[in-house]
Parts: C-alpha cells; structure tokens; sequence
C-alpha cells in the first residue's frame, strides 16, 4: 500500500505473542527480529536498550536505527519481545523526518478508526495476534534506498521477587551487527541494594564486557560491545547478540513489617518478611501420565520429581497421584515425608509409562479429596499449608471434556484454605485455563517448555511455593487516609517472594502512615507494624535524576489493572464482569497503557497515515487472565486499620496494646547503664541503686522463680576499651525462659527472638510489630523498646540504647525494667526477683559527703549496717538519650549487704538458666 507522499508502504504493525501471529499474506514468514531482503545493503547503526528501575518498575525503552543503502526498496522487519507482564505504553516511528506517534483507545473505537481511514483510501495497517507465552510487538516496513529509519517501543512492568532475587529479563536480538550497540540499565532501591549480578546469559563470547558499577541505593549496568566483539566470528558478518539480557538484585530489609515507599500521592508496600520457621506442608502432585507426555518430557518429568521427592521436610505429609484415561494413588491418604516414605515414592514414579488419554476433571477431584478426608479426620496441624501440584501437558480428553465444568468442580471441592499451582508443559497445553483454575483456587500456574530443561524449570517451580512461612496475611491501613487500595488479603507467604499492596494516600492531611500487618506464622500469630513520614522520600527522589517520580502511580496502576483482570476471570455474573470490564478500560485509557480491552492507533502528525496493533480474541482461551505471581491469593476486601483488633488469645489484642502504657507508668525495677539497678521499695517510697561490677561475657542472674517457672538473665558486653583504668560493662544479650510455656525469648541489640522448640521468629529492631505465641506477647517497638507481656500476671520492658557507631568508647546496650505488680512467687530469687517481698530497710545519720550534693547516711538492712550515698541515677524510659534523673541511695561494692551473698553468687552458665541457690 502505497502513503500519501509515494516513497513509503507499511506492510503490518502489531503485537505478536509467541507462535500465533497473522502477517498480511505477502510477508508471512518473516520471523527475524530485525529482518531484510538484503543484509548487505541494510544499516543497523544504532540498537540501542535502555532499562531504569525505580522501586522494581522497570521502564525499558527499545530504539533501533536503519538505513537502506540498497538501490531497491527493502523489507525492514521490528520484532521486539516483551515479557508477559509488561504493558506496553508508548511507541514511535521517524521515518526520513516524519514522525508517526502511538495513543491508546478502546478496541472497537481504534478498529472504527481504522476502518473509516481504510475506507477513505488513507494508509492504513494491521496485524492481529494470539498468545502463548512470550510477547512480541512486530512492525513491518517497506523503505526506499536511501530511507533512514527509527522504531522506539517502551513498556513498563513491576519486577517479581522469586527465590530471594529480583530478575530483570531484557531481550536484546538486532539480528545483524550494530555499529553502536548498548544496554543500559540504572536501579534506584531507596531500600538500598543487599547485591548485583549479571549472569553471562548471552554467552562466553562477552566474558568481560559488562560493567557495573553498585552504590548503597543505586547501581549502572552497562553492556557496550564493538563491531568486532558481536562478530560470531573474526570474519562473520551475522551478529552473536542473539539472547537476553539478565539483571539480577536484591535489596536490604531492616523491618519485618516491610517497606512502606509513599510519593505523589500514592503508597507501595513490599512485604518480604526472612528469618521465619518454614510452615508445615500437606502436598499432592497430580503428574499427567498420558501418552503425550511420552519421551523426554516424562523421563524430565520424573527426573525433577525424584529430587523434589528428596526436599520434602520431616514435618510435611504428601502423597502422588497419576492420571491418563485413569486414576492411580500412590497412597490414598497423606503420609508423612520420612526416609522411607519418599524412597518407596520415588520407586513408584520410576515404573509410570505413559499411554491413553488425560482426565484432569477425575484426578484434581481425587486430589481433593485426599485433602479433604484428611482434615475431616484431623491429620492437618492448623498451622499448616495444604496445596494440590498440577503436572500436565495437554487439555482433557477423557471424562468431563469441558473447561469452565472443570474449573466449576474444583472450585466447589476445594476448600478454601487449600490452594492449586499448575504447571503447564510445552504449547498443547491450554495454558490460561491453568491460570484461571489456579488463580481461582488461590495459587499459580506456570508454563515450562518440554525440552531438556524441563527438569530444571520444574525443580525452580517448585522451590517457589516449596517454603511456606506465613498463612493469612491481612494488610491494614488507617481508612480516613488511604483509598484505592489494591488485594490486601493474601492466603500464603512462600520464602523468597514479596508481596505488594498499593493505594493512594492523602499526604496533604497526614504526617506519618502506618500499616498494620496480621499473620500467622509456625506456632504464633504476627503482628507487624510499619510507620513511615509521607515525606520520606520527597528528598531522595528530587534529586536522582534517573529515578521515575511517577512510580508509586504506576506500580498502583499495574497491581489494580492485574487485579481486575483476575477479578473479571472469577466473575459470577456477566452484569459483575461487564462493570469490571468498564473499569479495565477505565484504567488503561487514564494510565495510557494496552490492555486486552484497547488497542495501539499508530498515526502521523497530519492524521492521515494510521495503523492500529490489536490483539483479538483467542477462541481457545477465556479473555484477559489475570495472575498473582509468586503468591497465593486472598479475596480483595477492603481492610480498615481497626479490623486488626483480632482475638488471638483470651485477652483481646486490642486492650492488651492499650494496656502497653498502663504498664509503663509502673515499672519499678530498673536496670540500665553498666549496668545500674535502681530498686524502688513502695512501702517506705524509696530508691535503692547499686551497680555491678562483673567481666563481660558474664550472665547475672537477674530474676529465677521456680514457683511460677520465669527466668530472667543478662550478658555482659564491655566498652570497645578502658577509661581511667576501668572497663565498663553493659547488658548486650537478656534472656527470658517461661518453663511452664516451653518459650524462650532472647533480646539482643540487633534481633528479638522468640524460640518454640525447634521452631523460632525473630524481629529486628527495625521493626515495629508483635508476637503473639501461648498467651505470651512481644511488642516490638522500632528502635525502642520490647515489652514482654504473659497474659495478665506479669510484664517485663526491655530498652534499647544505640550509640554513634563510630563512638571510640561506647556500645549499643540493653536496659531491663519490671514492675513490682509482677505476680512471682514468694520462692523467687536473683538480683532483681529477692526484692519481690519488699525487706526493711532503716536510713539513719544523714550527714555531708565529699561532694555537697552527694551526702551520706547509714543503712541498715538484712542485718547489715553500711554506708550509702545521696545521688542521681538515670531513668531512660522517657527519654533515651539523656535519660530522667532519678534520686537514690546508692550502694557501694556492687550492691554489698543490700543483695544476699556476693554478686558473683549470681553468675549462670546459660542464657537459661535457672539459678542455684547455695
């Protein structure tokens, strides 16, 4: 076809996803991405890549320049594959100075356009495309010599975390040599960056070539090959940059409740808790054994299962079931993943040989079932994680043959807190149907291709739902503040991944913003909170020049569009689906980005050429998946900051945090700073000091009742050198053991750690949030304080002091306070726990000290009469730098005849132990 100004014709333009692509019938088989008639004549004098992260959005920008230096008119084929997720935003073409832009419009305005421009007799181009698993956009062109020509494509897509690392997956294939060839590629984490790799995806042949170059927050990748360098060979003309391009990462994270990012308007929560005990797991695998699966995808097939088999946990429970025309059990009910019970399963998959047909319908019911009889029975521990793995290579053809009938039983039989992963092999498979029944039953689907890395993309499926650490996660935020807020309820948690809630904020009335984050974890119910400035961030980002201010948008964007693509698939009404469908277009036209609902009008500036990329309707699918990738999803409820008062044990959560201030107007006992005890008698109103003077790496006992089973010891730590000949001694490490409970709780100055047996969980002081295990409380406040709650009886409050990390002298320390109402037992002992019935204590011949304001007096206690002296000690509940003067008597030689025995008396062994009387 022929443009107005009679030197340029457009063959195509359009989205092409993998195999499935429609070309007009002159150009079919033209597959090359960057493709001509003649390799001699055709410049490729720029291909250039350019990729900025900004909090795992990736805005990637794709620009190739030609020229045709053959005396003929030539083919120039523009063939860019984009990742599934991506939307594509924005494209454009120069071609001799004119300029042909993109915009967005809905699927039947666009495809009216382009009718009424054809009509007219005006330029007019199109391309329709199926999917499959990869994206391509293609455009087509038919160039006079001498024409120069520019494509640019630009997509965006958020970053997925599996297996504990960001991969940013860029394709780069000019398809012939490049006189300037580049990708660049910046990230901007205000977390900060724990790592950066570039695995030599491309080949040995550009050992060397790529740089890096990491900051605490950012971080430049370049990879800038010469002519000779992309050479296959010294004396080839054909171009070995022929692969993708892979940027690997990871980074920091100082809070269990995850990091809230707020900018222009709009919040993004990542939530990638670590340092969890994995959750049980009860397993079923569903292998097809069809004919289908016959060669090297069976024998792969059970390569991957046999080292699956092995990875299975003590605490886990599985079974296997096989299917063809028919149904087979391995076992018909769970059985726990001993030695024995893995080695006789992989036996069994060993003897599969694959014939018939394929009954998906009878084999997930059986799956079912299996999980179903089994919690009937009480074989599940609450605390576990049920889930079914679908294994298949091709659609049903035996027993109930229809798709959204399969999709209906599942449903229906699975309950809802079992959930469904499908992997999906090679291209027979109905892949959107794997996504739609396992989004619908709160899980996956992923597709492998049936060569000789199935067996290694199997295993890595696997690895990412093979480690559950958290179940029921419920995201909260304060309801007069936030809006628009994207799934916030998520069924699992699978180490390694990150879950990511946005929504928009009104930071023009709001200082700091606050998450609450509920969940239950092995043993223990979580309570994490996160508070963040709402201005946090504006500094950081104003003055990166490469970071995108529009992130937090767009990343809102994307999670709500994916969102409602999934929420359109699980519809039950078509009323409900059409709303959401208004609503997908809504977005995408508000937010310039190509969903199944728009499509791309290519136009030049007079209006008068036009294209149009489209994307119809795949007969074999249902419209528009939607995925919640690397999760297991949740409903989408809207979750008010006071739906978190949740009762996890008799005392409400709610008065047990209201109670938190209560508590601290009352503790008494107090033990701080080298380490100061200040002992408050209530009955004569007076304050006892004394200090102890010990080695570091000593544990005091500080509190051991055998009546009520509580343990209560500190480490010491000593200053990083002396001063006036002295070594100072503070409390590093404090230990809690409640015998009666089976709980220990350590509390450093790096982590607080609460220990079930072999099972444990661990906050960091930059948390802010809550552990909640056997009516036992921890409340973690960032960099503060932790308060240590055991249901109504008792109550302990740890302090954190940090110091100037480069101080010459001082160290981080740990303060312990404890309230006089604690109900220990008259049996209770230790430093602190003697003075739980109250001694009398006689304070007589006050007189001048050495120092005016320090005078002394005697005292008289315990049958021992001695000095002591009037002074100040320090009180750092309210204030943790300067701390609240507190006036007291001090003892002298670490608290001599006001403590029972010598202070060495109180030395323990362990962190745990109880203490020995003599």
């Amino acid at each position: 076809m022929i443009l107005k100004k009679g030197w340029i014709s457009i063959a195509c333009l359009g989205v092409k996803r993998g195999r499935g692509l429609s070309l007009h019938p002159k150009f079919t088989g033209l597959f090359c991405p960057l493709q001509v008639e003649d390799d001699d004549k055709i410049g490729l004098y720029s291909y250039k890549v350019q990729s900025t992260i900004t909090s795992r959005l990736a805005n990637t920008m794709i620009q190739a320049k030609m020229v045709n230096n053959a005396k003929r008119p030539q083919h120039i084929v523009f063939d860019v594959q984009v990742p599934k997720g991506a939307f594509i935003d924005n494209f454009t073409m120069d071609v001799n100075g004119i300029t042909f832009t993109s915009s967005i419009r809905e699927k039947a305005e666009a495809r009216r356009m382009y009718s009424q421009a054809k009509a007219k007799g005006k330029a007019a181009g199109i391309v329709r495309s199926n999917a499959l698993d990869m994206e391509n956009f293609k455009t087509e062109v038919n160039v006079p010599p001498g024409t120069k020509i520019q494509f640019e494509l630009h997509y965006q897509e958020m970053i997925r975390r599996k297996l504990s690392s960001y991969e940013h997956t860029i394709s780069v294939k000019p398809g012939r040599l490049a006189k300037h060839l580049e990708v660049d590629v910046r990230i901007i984490e205000p977390q900060g960056l724990r790592y950066v790799h570039v695995p030599n995806s491309l080949g040995d042949h550009f050992d060397g070539i790529t740089t890096i170059s990491k900051g605490e927050k950012k971080a430049h990748i370049s990879f800038k090959p010469t002519m000779t360098q992309q050479r296959k060979c010294p004396t080839c003309s054909s171009t070995a940059v022929d692969g993708n391009f892979v940027v690997q990462y990871d980074v920091n994270r100082e809070t269990t409740g995850g990091e809230l990012e707020i900018f222009n308007g709009y919040f993004v929560h990542f939530f990638a808790p670590e340092n969890l005990d994995p959750l049980p797991k009860n397993i079923l695998f569903v292998i097809d054994v069809s004919g289908s699966m016959w060669g090297l995808k069976m024998k792969q097939t059970i390569e991957a299962m046999k080292a699956i088999l092995s990875e299975l946990r003590a605490a886990d429970q599985f079974s296997l079931v096989d299917f063809n025309h028919n149904v087979r059990c391995w076992r018909d009910n769970l059985v726990s993943a001993t030695p024995a019970h893995v080695e006789d399963a992989k036996k069994y998959i060993q003897t599969i040989h694959p014939n018939g047909g394929t009954n998906i319908n009878e084999a997930l019911l059986r799956a079912t079932f299996i999980l179903n009889e089994a919690q009937n029975l009480g074989m599940l521990d609450p605390n576990s994680v049920s889930m079914i793995v679908l294994v298949s290579d091709g659609d049903p053809t035996v027993g109930e043959l229809k798709l959204t009938a399969i999709q209906k039983n599942v449903k229906q039989s699975m309950k809802d807190e079992f959930s469904l992963f499908c992997l999906g092999i090679g291209f027979d498979v109905d892949y959107d149907f794997l996504q739609r029944i396992a989004t619908d039953n709160r899980g996956m689907a992923q597709r492998i291709f049936g060569n000789q890395e199935t067996s290694a993309q199997m295993k890595k499926f696997y690895n990412q739902v093979s480690t559950p650490l958290l179940k029921k996660i419920q995201f909260n935020y304060p309801q007069e503040s936030v809006s628009d807020v994207t799934q916030s309820s998520f069924h699992n948690y699978f180490g390694g991944s990150e879950i990511v809630v946005a929504g928009k904020v009104d930071t023009e009335n709001l200082q700091h913003l606050e998450s609450i984050v509920t969940a239950t974890a092995a043993n223990a119910e979580l309570v994490m909170e996160t508070l963040r400035d709402v201005e946090e961030l504006d500094g950081f980002m104003k003055k990166d020049r490469y970071a995108d201010p529009d992130f937090t948008r767009k990343l809102w964007a994307y999670l709500t569009v994916n969102q409602m693509l999934a929420e359109r698939n699980m519809a039950p009404t078509a009323a409900l689906k059409r709303n959401i469908t208004k609503s997908i277009l809504q977005m995408s036209l508000d937010h310039h980005i190509v969903t199944p609902f728009t499509s791309m009008l290519i136009e030049n500036s007079e209006k008068d050429e036009i294209m149009l990329a489209d994307q119809p309707k795949d007969p074999r699918r249902g419209c528009c998946p939607g995925q919640c990738l690397g999760l297991s999803c949740g409903k989408v409820p809207q979750n008010p900051l006071r739906k978190v008062a949740q009762s996890f044990c008799p005392l409400h959560l709610a008065q047990v945090l209201a109670c938190f201030s209560y508590l601290f107007l009352y503790f008494h006992v107090l033990v701080d700073n080298d380490p100061h005890f200040i002992i408050h008698l209530p009955k004569s109103q007076r304050n006892i000091c004394f200090n102890i003077n010990s080695e570091p790496g000593n544990i005091l006992n500080l509190v051991s009742d055998p009546g009520t089973g509580v343990v209560v010891n500190g480490q010491l730590i000593g200053a990083k050198k002396t001063e006036n000949k002295k070594l100072s001694t503070y409390f590093g490490k404090i230990g809690f053991y409640f015998k009666n409970k089976g709980l220990k709780v350590e509390i450093s100055t790096k982590t607080v750690t609460l220990k079930d047996g072999s099972y444990s969980i661990t906050l960091t002081w930059s948390d802010t949030g809550h552990i909640i295990r056997k009516q036992l409380l921890i409340s973690v406040k960032k960099e503060s304080n932790v308060t240590i709650t055991v249901g109504e009886k008792m109550s302990f409050m740890v302090l954190l002091h940090r110091v100037w990390k480069n101080h010459p002298v001082n160290v981080d320390f740990l303060g312990i306070y404890i309230p006089p109402e604690n109900q220990l037992s008259p049996a209770a002992h230790g430093l602190i726990g003697q003075f739980v019935s109250e001694p009398d204590v006689y304070i007589h011949n006050q007189r001048p000290g050495q120092a005016p304001e320090k005078p002394q007096a005697t005292m008289e206690v315990k049958g021992n009469k001695f000095t002591v002296t009037r002074g100040l000690q320090k009180d750092y509940r309210t204030d943790r730098v300067f701390g609240t003067d507190v006036q007291c008597w001090f003892v002298h030689n670490s608290g001599k005849g006001f403590i029972d025995g010598h202070y060495k008396d109180y030395l323990v062994p362990h962190l745990y132990s109880f203490l020995k009387k003599p």
